[in-house]
């Protein structure tokens, strides 16, 4: 019997992740955790989870080792870890009118610097195994420039250039790298960064006059993660706000 794939999602503690994980986990495909919180008590126990802080590079080196010595190798990278982070460039009305650098940094660490050095780990041991796989990079239709999000669409867009890089240098190793960009999701955290009366204005300019759900983002995961002549793109999930 063949053996199952296995995914390595990254953030999958808890909201996108976790039903990354689920929905995969439900379609046959073994799933390994790296996040910065304890184990929650919610996910199933046959994943196999790594308390692993992403913006450090000694902490993903050990969890990766550790992952290839107990399960033996990766086949799927998901890198969902990222923050959210609201800012203008410039505020006049502020005592610091500039965009904090820290907050600059502290994004692109997050959502951009850790995909690199979590990637670059685990596709080492791809080719060495000569494993052929799949990178997928959670995106988010902010990549194209949302006002008040420079930190967050610059890591963003740098993200799904670096997927495409990787889709034309990883290919002849036969490693895939897809990214999929979602649009507004029906979540806590869209609520917060966005308040009600932002989200009901959103909607009205979507196509199809709503907010997403988690499992529209974890199907094209899926979709993609099957899909072998894919490669190279960003899907967006959007509900057409973005045509």
């Amino acid at each position: 019997m063949s053996r199952k794939k296995l995914a390595l999602v990254s953030g999958g503690a808890s909201g996108l992740g976790a039903d990354i994980c689920r929905h995969l986990s439900a379609n046959g495909i073994d799933i390994v955790v790296l996040d910065i919180i304890e184990k929650p008590p919610q996910l199933p126990e046959q994943f196999h989870y790594y308390k692993c802080d992403l913006t450090k590079p000694e902490q993903i080196s050990t969890a990766i080792d550790s992952v290839i010595n107990k399960l033996g190798k990766i086949d799927i990278v998901v890198n969902n870890a990222g923050i959210i982070h609201s800012e203008p460039f410039i505020n006049i009305f502020a005592k610091n009118k500039r965009h904090s650098l820290p907050n600059w940094q502290r994004v692109m660490d997050i959502n951009l610097t850790a995909a690199f050095t979590l990637t670059s780990h685990v596709v080492e041991h791809m080719v060495m195994k000569r494993t052929k796989g799949v990178i997928i990079n959670i995106s988010s239709i902010s990549a194209k420039g949302n006002t008040g999000q420079v930190a967050y669409s610059a890591a963003k867009a740098g993200l799904e250039a670096m997927s495409n890089v990787w889709a034309k240098e990883l290919g002849p190793l036969g490693i895939r790298s897809v990214s999929i960009a979602p649009g507004f999701i029906e979540v806590d955290s869209t609520k917060c960064a966005m308040g009600e009366e932002k989200l009901e204005q959103i909607k009205a300019q979507t196509p199809v006059s709503k907010l997403g759900h988690l499992s529209h983002i974890s199907n094209a995961v899926l979709f993609a993660i099957e899909n072998d002549f894919v490669t190279g793109t960003t899907i967006e999930v959007d509900g057409g706000l973005v045509i």
